[in-house]
């Protein structure tokens, strides 16, 4: 049985937590830390955590872990990356491994060798976006020629109680400099990635609606890849007239057909017809869990992870391209 520490017990900490719950024949959460002792207690209640720390230094001096799940701000990953990883201690981290490209490829180079290293993107993960690709591969689709994904919310806008429901349901997004590409399409641009193959960004336009943000909230991505293919990524979460949660639409047309994920329902027209429709609910927590499951598989078979840090860079450099790039909109 594998002793597990987590670190961070924000809102994302709770579907890691289901997802580890799901793997109790294999492993076990042992541990907990967060600088906010409330959040921590209230964490190892729900899902019987028999220790709970004020900083994760103090978990992994106190305790004899076999791995480390890092579900902390985005600015900790660093420091606990090579605090974890200099114990020798496999880790698994939230996306993104930090804050810039820059600082995340000179972590991968100091940690390289030291200990495994996973980044838990679980976008690609969800079962959709498993089985799309699993049609490219069949070939139902022929070559992939475009691709269009869009992400359009409510969720800057006021409610009727004059809330933003994206603020209330994360708050931190208020004051990041980078917000909708770096903590949200970021997700979208590694699983165009997964479907697609190698990327590069052409050209991108962002703009912020929303006030109370520091960052964007809109942003239109140009992108090539191979085969002359030609992709573009929308996402807008200040849009009146649609809901407040997130919901992806991904459309890629190859030359002997064409597939769409519209919410909850795939669809595949060309040579023959196939459709299939998703508990979107459970697709956003099966991802958690699949994620999870990948980590503990690849610890016990030696298996490179889908999901490594040479993988994650390629993806945080489309996103350091689409700064680099970016126009005001």
């Amino acid at each position: 049985m594998l002793r597990i520490g987590l670190a961070g017990a924000g809102m994302v900490s709770r579907h890691h937590l289901i997802a580890w719950r799901a793997q109790s024949h294999r492993a076990q959460v042992v541990a907990i830390a967060d600088p906010s002792d409330a959040a921590a207690a209230t964490r190892a209640e729900e899902f019987g955590i028999p220790r709970r720390y004020p900083d994760t230094a103090a978990m992994l001096e106190a305790e004899g872990l076999d791995a480390l799940d890092i579900a902390s701000p985005r600015e900790t990953h660093v420091a606990i990356v090579e605090a974890a990883t200099g114990r020798g201690i496999p880790t698994l981290c939230q996306k993104p491994l930090a804050p810039s490209l820059a600082e995340a490829e000179s972590l991968v180079a100091r940690v390289a060798g030291r200990a495994r290293l996973m980044v838990h993107e679980n976008w690609r993960f969800r079962p959709y976006y498993r089985d799309m690709r699993a049609w490219i591969a069949e070939g139902r689709i022929g070559t992939p020629r475009q691709a269009l994904a869009t992400l359009l919310t409510a969720g800057m806008l006021p409610s009727l109680d004059g809330a933003r429901p994206a603020l209330t349901r994360q708050p931190f997004m208020r004051d990041l400099d980078r917000m909708l590409v770096a903590e949200v399409l970021i997700h979208h641009l590694d699983t165009l990635r997964f479907l697609l193959g190698p990327l590069v960004v052409e050209a991108a336009t962002l703009g912020r609606t929303c006030p109370e943000l520091r960052g964007e909230d809109r942003a239109t991505i140009a992108m090539t890849g191979p085969d002359s293919l030609a992709a573009v990524l929308i996402g807008n979460m200040s849009v009146a007239g649609v809901a407040p949660t997130q919901t992806d639409d991904v459309t890629i047309i190859g030359d002997k057909g064409t597939m769409r994920l519209a919410g909850d329902l795939m669809t595949w027209n060309g040579e023959g017809q196939d459709e299939r429709r998703y508990d979107l609910a459970a697709c956003y927590q099966g991802s958690y869990d699949a994620v999870i499951a990948h980590f503990l598989d690849r610890l016990a078979d030696g298996a490179p992870f889908e999901t490594s840090p040479a993988d994650n860079l390629e993806t945080l450099r489309l996103v350091e391209d689409c700064y680099a790039r970016a126009t005001p909109s």
